[in-house]
């Protein structure tokens, strides 16, 4: 499970600024509902060409509901040359950091802030003319590059937690990796005669999960009058619903561990953690 600074807590439970503001100046929208984040940030700028009000919308975990809010309170009075100059690293350090697996999540932040600074000034995004390199989550090259450069990244896996690229299908990675080699000073390609070891995507770990689930753990509880649903899988934390007679038992919570935690460490990933939704 992810340890949350308590900005983040703050942010996410009281989360500042949301909405949409009328008339707006600029409006930025990044992501999708598809791709599990989305995130749409209005600005209003004044004559003084100061941010004196910013809100947004966002569809997203808890660390893209605290990345939203954060950026807008930083926001709010800060001179247009400034806003242009902020970072996704600026917005993760106010929020006390960021779980590596998250970073993207600010990410977006700095980039809905890039496209609706674009819409005021009516610039063209120069990142939006790259060449897609994630077809599942619509990254391009220039995205990646500028992630690599900005956040010294060094692997593949790092690129995944700052951009998404690769956590689809994992198709794309031999470019991410190619993309790292080309951008990275001294940065050696995969070393020959070495076996690589094949990082399993989240679509994946996903399927691989939903089959134990129906293969095995499904017709077991249901011998007792028991049933289980998979309700979500972020990162290695996967949230399942207990239903029929194991709803509400007194001994769910060893059922949960030791009997389903334990079969989905063995046949799909030893980190998985599993809990009960609430």
């Amino acid at each position: 499970m992810w340890e949350y600074s308590d900005k983040v807590q703050e942010h996410f439970i009281n989360p500042k600024n949301v909405g949409e503001i009328e008339n707006a100046d600029g409006v930025g929208n990044v992501g999708s509902i598809a791709c599990g984040d989305a995130l749409r940030l209005t600005i209003k700028v004044d004559e003084n060409q100061i941010i004196t009000d910013a809100k947004f919308k966002t569809f997203g975990c808890a660390s893209a509901i605290a990345s939203s809010s954060m950026l807008t309170e930083m926001l709010k009075g800060m001179k247009l040359e400034e806003a242009k100059k902020l970072t996704n690293d600026d917005i993760a350090k106010a929020l006390g950091g960021l779980p590596k697996e998250k970073m993207h999540c600010s990410v977006m932040g700095r980039e809905a802030l890039e496209a609706a600074i674009a819409d005021y000034t009516g610039a063209i995004l120069p990142m939006a003319q790259g060449e897609v390199v994630c077809e599942c989550f619509g990254v391009t090259d220039l995205e990646i590059i500028r992630a690599v450069k900005e956040n010294s990244l060094k692997s593949v896996e790092e690129i995944t937690n700052f951009t998404k690229a690769g956590g689809g299908c994992g198709k794309c990675e031999g470019r991410l990796r190619e993309i790292l080699v080309e951008t990275v000073e001294g940065l050696a390609p995969f070393p020959v005669g070495m076996k690589k070891e094949k990082r399993m995507t989240t679509l994946e770990k996903i399927k691989k999960i939903e089959d134990v689930i129906e293969r095995e753990i499904k017709p077991t509880l249901k011998k007792d009058g028991g049933d289980i649903q998979l309700v979500d899988v972020d990162g290695d934390f996967v949230t399942v619903s207990l239903r029929g007679s194991c709803a509400g038992c007194h001994s769910s919570r060893t059922t949960l561990k030791e009997y389903v935690e334990k079969k989905l460490r063995e046949q799909v990933l030893d980190s998985l953690i599993v809990e009960e939704d609430k």
